[in-house]
Order: structure tokens, then sequence, then C-alpha cells
């Protein structure tokens, strides 16, 4: 099934071709059009280029001649929406086309991951014709960052990673019991007591205003949108550490390093409860273009069910006083009435999936996180040093093994908007620590999440995730060399 060697996620239709590859040489050029609002792709084009060929890759808004082009276009035929892409590959020409932006950063990616070296160090791509469409229109990476705090370069890492494996949805969990992590203008004190340490009394931080369009910036221009999570009504002991008029008594909750959960609480009858969460969530709303705001939700275990239900729906109603759509963790499905389009992450699998299936047909669209598959910080196997075990552990072939729609008995699988990973981060300091946890797992959900079913085989997918190793070694990333294969070896890409 290995058609393309190298290609993660395995595409939706290829078509090897007899013709010559397609060789980079000093004359070779991007070109697009100059009506078209294509020259920030097309820079980081031939950027890619440049760099894989150690040639300078020009950009012109005109062909001279058809040799040596990459020619980057808008078409209209090709199946509807946003990211179906076509990459076509001849001996002296690439084509790359999509309906948007969205979808041809997709081909970049593609055609990034064709790139071969050949024997007289030279890169050519093979000839080939590929037409592509992801089957869930929501493949995320959920990033826990309170706990330990990810520096700017760190996650723009992370954010590249996701592009090349096309993922789509960088959900940051921003605020937890031992950190607060993004400046909102209207709760100044949020990072002023509550950012300087991570978990053990490690060292934190938080994303001021401009780290924020920063980070904004980065993740659009590789397709990927942000959803920001303000964790309530649990999990908030950084905020009642900041600010005492959230707690019964007024007094500001001591500081808390530790890695417990369930123990913290917002209170439905203290008015400061409402008015903290109409400033939180309309500031995140201000800072953040997009349709969706996470609420958090889980792991509220000294709240009774009807306070629960008040606090997650007054919290839904300043999200959707915004135009947003709620997104929250698995434990929202038992409140009534949840607005129209909420999306419930589901996480636990040990539960009763009724819940989920009722939210379901009640009209909730359903974002598959199961912990014992694609929870990326357990550990590969036991004795591991880095991870937990809560969930068991993760090898490869369990990342990659599972079917959406068998998960959650009962549940229609027109309503799984699609696949989360997540990466909490209790026992990882490092940036060598995340990518250690994240690589090559994180390819194996990508294609769960983006390939369709009669594509996917495990042992197609290692033979072509070979090729990969030797990307993450030459960008100098740390990874977990997988007895399963996955990784490593192989050539380029």
């Amino acid at each position: 099934m290995s058609d393309v060697p190298g290609v993660v996620p395995a595409p939706l239709v290829v078509e090897p071709s007899s013709q010559a590859p397609f060789v980079i040489t000093r004359s070779t050029v991007v070109v697009v059009d100059a009506d078209e609002d294509l020259l920030p792709l097309a820079v980081l084009t031939a950027d890619l280029l440049g760099r894989v060929s150690g040639r300078a890759v020009e950009i012109r808004h005109a062909e001279l001649g058809t040799a040596g082009v990459v020619r980057m276009r808008l078409v209209e035929d090709l199946p509807p929406g946003t990211e179906p892409y076509r990459v076509v590959v001849g001996a002296g020409r690439v084509l790359l086309e999509a309906r948007t932006t969205d979808g041809l950063v997709h081909a970049v990616v593609t055609l990034r991951q064709l790139l071969r070296e050949r024997p007289d160090g030279g890169v050519e791509v093979e000839a080939v014709r590929i037409e592509d469409a992801p089957r869930y229109p929501w493949r995320g990476l959920s990033l826990d960052v309170a706990r330990h705090f990810v520096a700017v370069p760190d996650l723009k890492v992370v954010i590249g990673l996701m592009g090349h494996y096309k993922l789509n949805v960088l959900h940051l969990h921003l605020t937890d019991d031992q950190a607060w992590r993004i400046d909102l203008p209207s709760r100044p004190e949020l990072v002023r007591r509550s950012s300087a340490h991570s978990v053990g009394g490690d060292p934190g931080g938080y994303y001021s205003a401009a780290d924020w369009d920063e980070i904004l910036a980065y993740a659009r221009a590789r397709a990927i949108r942000v959803v920001p999570e303000i964790d309530v009504p649990g999990h908030v002991n950084a905020a009642l550490h900041a600010y005492g008029e959230l707690t019964p008594d007024g007094r500001p909750a001591e500081e808390y390093l530790g890695t417990e959960v369930g123990f913290s609480r917002l209170h439905d009858d203290l008015p400061a409860t409402h008015a903290f969460l109409v400033d939180v969530f309309g500031d995140l709303a201000d800072m953040t273009p997009g349709e969706y705001l996470h609420i958090g939700g889980d792991e509220v275990l000294t709240m009774a069910d009807d306070e629960y239900a008040r606090l997650v729906r007054s919290a839904s109603a300043a999200v959707t006083a915004h135009g947003r759509r709620v997104v929250g963790w698995q434990e929202v499905a038992s409140v009534p009435d949840l607005p129209a389009g909420t999306v419930v992450q589901y996480w636990d699998t040990r539960v009763d999936p009724a819940p989920f299936v009722a939210a379901a047909e009640a009209g909730a669209r359903i974002l598959l996180s199961p912990a014992s598959k694609v929870y990326l910080d357990m550990r590969y196997e036991p004795g591991f040093p880095l991870g937990l075990e809560w969930a068991g552990t993760i090898d490869l072939r369990q990342a990659y093994d599972w079917e959406p729609d068998a998960l959650v008995a009962g549940l229609p699988p027109e309503a799984v908007i699609g696949v989360e990973a997540a990466l909490w981060t209790e026992t990882l300091r490092t940036l060598d620590d995340l990518t250690t946890m994240l690589l090559p797992r994180l390819a194996a959900v990508a294609e769960v999440a983006w390939s369709a079913p009669a594509r996917r085989d495990f042992d197609d997918f290692t033979l072509r995730l070979r090729h990969h190793g030797r990307h993450w070694d030459r960008i100098g990333l740390a990874w977990h060399r997988t007895p399963d294969g996955g990784g490593g070896g192989g050539g380029g890409g």
C-alpha cells in the first residue's frame, strides 16, 4: 500500500507516475498569480525548497517556460471544503492546487514529505499524482501549558510538528490549579500572582498579549486555529490565589504546585464568580479569533450536580454572548440544555457512555480524546522515564490501531467532529521532554484523524514513518525510537 514512501497521514488517492522525478535545481522557481493572496505561503515554500536543497529559490508571478516550476494556485475542481488539495509531480513541474490557502498549506506539507536526497547530494521529488482530503474537520493537539509553562519558541516547534502532520487545532490548556498562563486586561492579578511557578516549584511564565498575537499568527500561517481553554468551575486554585473574592471567606487560596486534582472550585452563590466568568471569557474572545472557546468543566469532585450545572451554564453564556461555540470536557454532557453546537470532548473511556450519546442526540458534537489511546503523556512502556500510567501505557500501535466510529457504543458516526491528542505536563519540563512524548505517536494520531479507514494499515504506516526519523534528527528534535519501528532509519522528509 506504500504508493508514496514517507507521506503521513496517508493520502486519499495516490497515482504513481512513470515520469522521471522532479529535480530541484538552481533554476527552480515558485510561481503564484499576482492577484491571489498566496505570497506569504509562496515565501514559506521557496524557503523550504531552498533550505533542503541549499539553493535559493525565486518567486515569480508568471511562468517563463515549464521546466523547474513549482506552481501554486487556487482552483474549484476539488471536493467541497477548505482543506482538499492536489499535488501533481512530473519531470519538470510540480503543481500544487487547492480551493483555499489552508488546502495549499497541506499540499506544501505533502511536497515537503516527498522530497528525497539524490546520490549526488541534490534533492528530487518522485513523479506522482495525489488528491487528498481529511476524514474529520477537527484534528487537534491539546497541550497543557499550566502545569509546566511552554515558552513561545518551544510552542512554535510544537506548532510546526502539528502542521507537518496536517493537524489543524491547537487546544491550549492555559489555566489550572498551579498557574494562570495568559494575561487578560480585565484581571491583571491572574498573571501577577499566579504565573511565576510550575509543578514542583519549577520556573513558570505567561503569554502577554503580544505573545498571544505571535502564537496565533504563527499557527494561522500553518493552517492551525487556536482554541484556548480557561478551565472552570474546577481546576481553579490559581484564580483563587490571585483573587480572594472568589473564595467564601474572601481570603486568597495558597499557591499550589502539586499534581492532585479535584480539590478546587468556584462558588455559584458568590456574585464575584459570575463577574469573573464574564470578564475572562470576554477578554479571551476579544483576543482570539475563531469559532470556539473551551470552558474546561472536568474533574469537579467537591460540588453538587445542580451547582455544577449552573456554573457550566454561566460559563457557556459568557462564551455564547460573544458569538462563539462552547467546548467542554466530557463532564459537561450531564448538563441539560447545552448551547446549540456545543463540542463535548470525550476523554475517560472507563465511564458510562450514555450521557455522550444523549448529548449527541440533543445536538452536541463529540470530540474524541480517549486517554487510553491519545493521551501522549502516558508512558510508552512500563518504566519509561517520562510520563504517567493512570490510563495505562501507550505504544505506537495503540496510538494508531483504533477506529473512532467504534469507540463509543451507540454514538452516531456523524456526531463525531474529530480526534484530538492530549499532552499533559506534570512530568514534562523541557522541549526535549515534549517532543520525546509526541514523536512518533503524534503522527499515528494524525493519521487516525485524517485518513480514510481503507487507507490505514499499521505495517504500511510504520514503513512510511521510517522516512521521518532523519527529518527529526536534522532539525534537532528528541524522539523515541520505538521497538515497533516508528520513525526509525529512512531517508529525508
